[in-house]
């Protein structure tokens, strides 16, 4: 759905009209919804019509067990770089060799030359 060819009283029927198929899905009458969310049944039609107050319309997510949608309707943005590098805190930039080399596998790692132990020969 283009939203930004929609202007903002078709964006805020079509958030109604999602509404109104979630209460059907959860065989709920109007009326019966209204009561829970605690509004008449005349404003929760201007609600699903487009008006009505944003609390009205999370209430009415929350009566029909729906919050979660609220996630999907405006996500948590996520951290800006800097402020990624600051939550990574310090990592590991270097590796350390645990074991110390004799001089002469020192001096054959120096050179690239495979040795024994590098080639998985364990004699």
């Amino acid at each position: 759905m283009n939203y930004q060819a929609m202007t903002n009283a078709s964006i805020a029927s079509e958030l109604g009209a999602r509404l109104e198929r979630l209460r059907l899905e959860h065989n709920m009458t109007q009326m019966a919804l209204a009561d829970e969310i605690g509004i008449t049944a005349k404003s929760y039609r201007q609600l699903i019509a487009g008006g009505g107050k944003l609390e009205n319309m999370i209430a009415a997510l929350r009566a029909l067990n729906c919050l979660s949608q609220l996630d999907n309707f405006l996500p948590e943005p996520p951290p800006s770089p800097l402020a990624q590098l600051k939550l990574r805190g310090k990592q590991r930039q270097r590796a350390r060799i645990t074991k110390y080399l004799s001089a002469s596998e020192q001096a054959a790692e120096d050179v690239n030359e495979p040795t024994a132990k590098s080639l998985g020969l364990d004699w």
